[in-house]
């Protein structure tokens, strides 16, 4: 019951959110950890529209 990871690997969603957040690009981010992939870092973002369409402000 930890943070959600990117499946195969022990990066999180969070750590990738971080990295876009502080303006890393795509790019620098797949050559920083060459296990991840496009695809994955863009499904990243699903868990955390998850979280904001259940919040109620």
């Amino acid at each position: 019951m930890g943070k959600p990871v990117i499946t195969g690997t022990r990066i999180t969603v969070e750590l990738i959110l971080e990295k876009l957040a502080a303006g890393e690009t795509v790019e620098h981010i797949l050559e920083a950890h060459p296990r991840l992939t496009r695809e994955a870092i863009q499904a990243a973002l699903t868990p955390a529209a998850e979280v904001l369409r259940a919040d109620v402000v």
